[in-house]
């Protein structure tokens, strides 16, 4: 073991050695070679597609006829209003080619085996968790809209509403770390970690060091992290470092050398659960930046929450139906039967939840638009990202616009000039219904937060973009009339005062390089 740890000092455990990372690490190693070769296969694609443009529209009578059937097709089709418009510019500008690459990307091919395998995991859970009559009926009758979004919720997957839990909200990711460290000290039983972001340093290194040490002291520890962390944080072999350790370790949909739609769907989830009766949720990934250890677009602001009771059980389930998509014998019963420890003065409702971008029930979306239409005086709402459909677009609107005090704080410091740009393409057309937007200034917005009318609230990993809403894995916490609420509306004018207001002026006043950029993108909006 001495050969595999490297200790810091007062930085916990790293299992990496320094100068591992960087642009000219990954060109040449086994990240480099899988780069070259997709490079290569998606060359190959692209010359077989423009082969079929050659000789497709002689066999389909014309370029114009196929062309016009391609679009007939896409009006038609079950997409979104925003990506139907984008995918009718792509066909309209490369008939064939277009024609082929939505084929090869609305198609199950790469991903089909997951589909298949999660939609068995969740048929075979639908039921694991029942829904607590008193919670449901307490929940009616304190608010008949809510309890009609909670019956939607549960319809959609094992989604109960729970009384018996209490919500702790953490402002900053400093705050949600020093709590963690303490909860996995107290673990006996498992520790289960899936994150969208590993990276080694301070954060992750303290982390580490409680979980080498609860492993060798019995405790059935597993960590599950996005495989995209392969090209930016972690080597291809850091779970087998990890296994050496005794911790179970997985990546997510890890980078291989061959062009797949599998690659489009990433597990976006932040989820720590101990023991049953404690989970963690929100935007805080495992990396130094979410506690302002190192600064990377200034100051980091991140929101998240700290579950104890009865609703630890979905954030279990959760994580479970992701671990065991590979597992020849699922594992459900044993953990989903750990005491939660309820305890006897939490007020209010709590529904953890997750979005599955491989079924259609777009439930974060849905999640957020409820809570906008249901708004009788405030939705506040702190996003990194605005790249809005149609439908969303058309919610926060018609809040604004029915008198509902509808405020957004985005990053001042970007983190993608990218996504920046296209956020800033909704600012005139949200500005002139009332919607009022206003910009970090000391940095970078990373939290994921809804809170309206002081009496519900959404706090979890759901951004305001095609990525989140569409494309990821996604997990969130619904709360109503849980006692945190008031601090994260509390929380939400707090980071207002920090904040400069964007005003019609301003938008007027934006670089013309950034509306360039955006006015461009925003015809391929749903593709990012």
């Amino acid at each position: 073991m001495s050969k595999i740890l490297q200790k810091k000092d007062g930085n916990g455990v790293s299992l990496l050695k320094k100068g591992k990372k960087g642009l000219f690490h990954i060109l040449f190693s086994r990240m480099g070679l899988i780069l070259l070769l997709l490079l290569f296969q998606f060359s190959v694609l692209i010359h077989i597609f423009q082969w079929f443009e050659q000789i497709l529209p002689y066999i389909f009578g014309g370029s114009i006829l196929f062309t016009v059937f391609m679009v007939l097709y896409l009006l038609n089709s079950r997409l979104d209003p925003t990506a139907k418009i984008t995918w009718l510019i792509v066909i309209m500008l490369m008939p064939v080619f277009g024609a082929l690459l939505f084929w090869y990307t609305q198609s199950d091919i790469g991903h089909r085996v997951l589909k298949a395998r999660l939609n068995e995991l969740v048929q075979q859970t639908r039921n694991s968790i029942p829904q607590s009559a008193e919670a449901a009926a307490g929940l009616m009758a304190a608010d008949p809209g809510a309890a009609s979004l909670a019956h939607y919720m549960l319809r959609d997957g094992c989604y109960p509403v729970f009384d018996h839990t209490a919500v702790t909200f953490f402002p900053m990711g400093e705050d949600k770390w020093a709590e963690m460290l303490i909860q996995l000290e107290q673990a006996k039983h498992f520790i289960f970690l899936e994150y969208f972001i590993i990276d080694e340093g301070l954060m992750w290194g303290r982390v580490l060091e409680i979980l080498i040490r609860k492993a060798a002291e019995g405790v059935d520890v597993r960590v599950m992290y996005d495989g995209t962390c392969e090209f930016s944080t972690l080597p291809h072999d850091y779970p087998k470092r990890l296994r050496s350790l005794g911790i179970k370790c997985k990546m997510f949909a890890p980078v291989s050398p061959f062009v797949s739609t599998h690659y489009n769907y990433r597990d976006h989830r932040k989820i720590l659960v101990i023991d049953g009766h404690t989970a963690f949720n929100g935007g805080v990934n495992l990396a130094d930046e979410y506690i302002n250890h190192i600064a990377r677009y200034g100051h980091w602001k991140d929101t998240a929450v700290m579950l104890k009771g009865d609703a630890v059980k979905s954030f279990t389930l959760m994580f479970l139906q992701m671990w065991n998509i590979l597992e020849a014998k699922p594992e459900f019963e044993a953990f989903l039967s750990y005491p939660t420890l309820p305890p006897q003065n939490a007020s209010g409702y709590v529904i953890p939840y997750g979005d599955c971008p491989l079924d259609s029930d777009k439930t974060g979306e849905r999640v957020y638009m409820d809570i906008l239409n249901r708004a009788r005086r405030y939705v506040h709402i702190m996003s990194p990202y605005l790249i809005l459909d149609g439908e969303m677009e058309t919610a926060l609107k018609f809040a604004a616009e029915r008198g509902v005090d509808v405020k957004i704080i985005l990053p001042g410091i970007p983190d993608k000039a990218a996504p920046y740009a296209l956020a800033k393409t909704h600012y005139a057309s949200l500005l002139d219904s009332g919607v009022k937007i206003y910009e970090y200034t000391p940095g970078f917005v990373h939290a994921k937060v809804f809170v309206s009318d002081s009496r519900e609230a959404v706090v979890g990993t759901i951004n305001l973009d095609y990525r989140s809403l569409y494309h990821h894995f996604e997990c969130a916490t619904y709360l109503y009339q849980t006692s945190c609420i008031a601090d994260i509306a509390e929380d939400f004018v707090a980071t207002l005062a920090k904040c400069r207001t964007v005003t019609k002026e301003t938008v007027r006043q934006e670089k013309l390089s950034r509306k360039l950029a955006g006015f461009v993108l925003k015809t391929i909006a749903p593709l990012m």
